[in-house]
C-alpha cells in the first residue's frame, strides 16, 4: 500500500530512552510501525502513546514532540518527501 502511494521502502529507526524531543517538524510525511518499546507523540496538545504493533502517521511540517518509553522505541518508518507545487 505504501509503495502504491509513493512511499519508499521503510527504514528501521532506534531511539534510546532519555530526554524528550521537544517541538519540531519534518519536511516529509511518515508512516511508522512500532516494532518494540513505545513512543508518546504530542500533536496539537494531544498525547498518544504507540506500542508494538501500532502504526502512526505524521504529516509534513506537522509540529510534534516525542517521548520514548523506558525501553526506548524501535520502529519501521517510511518517509515521503512533499513538494510544494
Amino acid at each position: 500500500m505504501l509503495m502504491e502511494e509513493g512511499y519508499p521502502t521503510p527504514v528501521e529507526v532506534w531511539c534510546d530512552p532519555g530526554d524528550p524531543l521537544g517541538d519540531h517538524a519534518h519536511p516529509f510525511e511518515v508512516y511508522a510501525l512500532i516494532l518494540a518499546g513505545s513512543i508518546e507523540l504530542i500533536v496539537e496538545g494531544e498525547k498518544s502513546t504507540y506500542r508494538s504493533g501500532d502504526i502512526f502517521y505524521l504529516g509534513a511540517e506537522q509540529v510534534h514532540s516525542e517521548v520514548y518509553g523506558k525501553e526506548g522505541v524501535r520502529y519501521l518508518a517510511s518517509r515521503r518527501e512533499v513538494s510544494n507545487f
